[in-house]
């Protein structure tokens, strides 16, 4: 509780939009608020970093905040992430960016990193200037992409290794949530008697990389100095940050420990080459080392020249959920229960605690007359959380955590990952089908076994199935009508968006879901809202 002392209070009594800053001291001793995201090839030191940065094992903080686990600041909730040193699910960490008050002292030693429930002023610890204190500049939040590989089974002709790889299926899913997967599987095995994982999932690593993107402000592109560059999934992922437009990238060359320094500037160079024409053209290279936290100094220098994002701190309240939970343990009693508490990041204005909310497309339904229709979640915002910070407000940018006094059956198991959340009625519409336009498609694909590297994309024809990324939502599509540069989609679950939103678009080649291009809504068929009056909420 001492802890909690030493950072500004919030006063929601006292709270003026107009006067709010992302620097502000109440928001941002509390509360991140740039969002930074990892992108880069597997096991090329992602999550690493941000332990180094953070002193925290990223993963699920929100959580680890209405349920800690026993080892004090670890947040990675799946066993086999800690086994494997590998992160699954779509994870987040917070991290607090000082630099020394006496300018003297020496760059970039004077930068210090820390975890989010650090004190505003801790003193410096660079010898000689342990009397002075340091100055709290960002409060930042790192948005790890997830990776799912697992390795090549052969069974043949053997029941019983059949049984217990599906028994192993079935153990995995469980822990990934991903029971959907069982059916498909089970099939498999059923029908071949063998079972095999070739890296089972990489569709999955770039639909939660796009969802965590959505909400990034910069990226760090982390390359390993003991590989050749570039790697397929890294040219895939820089090719999604060149999609988005994100401008503020920091290439970071991990591993260097591992290599001489005649290798090492011979994959900086061939790094740069690499960066040519991209978006990361004029990014800094910064040579770090992750397990030996060397030149993570200098990364944190790095992070305070990342400029401020703009935020809205007046229209209507707008978060995106990326994360969903039932943070109830089984026996719960009913005095003790808690509602369901979602993850996410605001993108516009400020939410507050015992605010009445509305949660689109909420639940989907057919009426009596066998017509689609969608009834909003309505729910009051009980708490608010970064981290371990409790908030009585939170702004734009950073992830936060969101208690809530809705069902919390209605959220566990990130049932409800694609949501948006806002103010009653003024949410977007609700789509079923969608009109794309301006769809720009990639010449050939990336990020693909050698085989197939430098292949083709396709054009899209009617009756095609597509994956799509809106939002933080997931979801498939199929192909009525096609033009030169637009698409009409038929969509497999509504989505609540708004016209002129980005889609990225990927199709099924060799049995995995590959990126082949993107574009913007131009229009759509909404589905019929059962609303209900604000006034009933008062």
């Amino acid at each position: 509780m001492a802890q909690k002392e030493i950072m500004e209070q919030q006063d929601i009594r006292k709270l003026d939009v107009t006067k709010l800053h992302p620097l502000s001291p109440e928001v941002i001793s509390r509360q991140p608020t740039i969002n930074i995201g990892l992108i880069g090839h597997v096991a090329h030191g992602k999550t690493t970093l941000v332990r180094a940065i953070s002193g925290i094992q990223i993963a699920i903080p929100y959580s680890y905040v209405y349920r800690p686990f026993n080892t004090f600041g670890l947040t990675t909730r799946f066993k086999c992430e800690l086994e494997r040193n590998i992160t699954v699910k779509l994870g987040y960490a917070n991290a607090k960016i000082y630099k020394c008050e006496d300018e003297s002292c020496p760059q970039p030693l004077c930068y210090m990193s820390y975890g989010s429930g650090k004190e505003d002023n801790p003193p410096c610890d660079v010898p000689g200037f342990r009397n002075c204190k340091m100055k709290l500049l960002r409060h930042i939040s790192f948005v790890d992409c997830p990776v799912w590989l697992l390795r090549l089974f052969n069974l043949q002709n053997n029941f019983a290794l059949c049984a217990k790889a599906l028994e192993f299926v079935l153990c995995i899913c469980n822990f990934l949530e991903q029971s959907y997967k069982i059916v498909g599987l089970a099939c498999e095995l059923a029908t071949n008697m063998k079972i095999t994982f070739r890296k089972l999932g990489h569709e999955i690593l770039m639909t939660r990389m796009l969802s965590g993107a959505t909400v990034m402000d910069a990226a760090f592109l982390l390359i390993a100095a003991n590989e050749s560059c570039p790697q397929p999934q890294t040219i895939e992922h820089l090719s999604v940050v060149d999609i988005l437009k994100l401008q503020n990238l920091i290439v970071l060359q991990n591993k260097v420990d591992t290599i001489q320094e005649h290798q090492a500037r011979k994959q900086f160079k061939a790094i740069r080459e690499f960066l040519k024409g991209t978006v990361a053209q004029d990014a800094p290279v910064v040579p770090v080392s992750s397990q030996l936290n060397y030149n993570i100094d200098a990364v944190c220098e790095y992070i305070t020249k990342i400029p401020i994002p703009k935020r809205d701190f007046v229209s209507p309240p707008h978060m995106v959920v990326v994360r969903s939970f039932d943070v109830n343990k089984p026996g719960c009693g009913i005095n003790d229960m808690k509602g369901g508490v979602l993850g996410g990041t605001i993108t516009k204005v400020v939410l507050k605690v015992n605010q009445i909310v509305e949660l689109r497309p909420g639940i989907i339904e057919k009426n009596a007359d066998g017509k689609t229709i969608c009834k909003p979640i309505y729910s009051r915002i009980m708490s608010l959380f970064a981290e371990q910070n409790k908030l009585q407000f939170a702004v734009p940018g950073g992830l936060i955590g969101v208690g809530t006094s809705m069902d919390p059956a209605l959220s566990r198991s990130d049932m409800l990952v694609g949501q948006v959340l806002g103010d009653i009625g003024t949410l977007p519409e609700v789509y079923i089908k969608l009109k794309i336009r301006k769809i720009k498609q990639l010449h050939r694909l990336v990020g693909v076994e050698k085989n197939d590297f430098g292949k083709q994309v396709s054009n899209l024809l009617k009756g095609e199935v597509l994956m799509l990324n809106i939002l933080s939502m997931t979801i498939g599509a199929q192909i009525i009508t096609v033009r030169k540069n637009s698409a009409t989609l038929q969509l497999t679950a509504p989505v609540c968006t708004a016209i002129a939103e980005k889609v990225v678009l990927s199709c099924r080649v060799g049995g995995h879901w590959r990126l082949i291009g993107w574009g913007e809504i131009e229009d759509g068929v909404a589905l019929d809202v059962q609303t209900i009056p604000a006034e009933m909420f008062s």
